[in-house]
């Protein structure tokens, strides 16, 4: 299915707005790019175009690499605290999953 093959029951029958909105992102990836991300969503329960939009774009991210320490002795000695999770405990106390 390519972005030709578009319909609004991909996108959870939301009508031509959110149709136009998923097209205008060939302005940003390329079609094949785009008509996998079409694909995917409904598979991941995402519809509509920002969920269209943010598939390439996690496609495309890659991790942070190391920051490496040789040549900055000075920098080895820079501590910092342990971050205190308390208030994250206090906000996630009772949520089930």
């Amino acid at each position: 299915m390519g972005p030709d093959c578009l319909t609004t029951a991909t996108l959870g029958g939301a009508g031509a707005r959110p149709s136009i909105k998923v097209l205008r992102l060939l302005e940003r990836a390329e079609p094949a790019e785009l008509a996998g991300a079409v694909e995917r969503a409904p598979e991941l329960g995402a519809a509509g175009a920002d969920a269209v939009r943010l598939i390439p774009e996690h496609r495309r991210e890659r991790p942070a690499g190391l920051f490496c320490l040789d040549g900055r002795p000075h920098l080895k000695q820079v501590g910092a605290p342990a971050p205190d999770l308390s208030a994250y405990a206090r906000l996630t106390a009772g949520v089930t999953p």
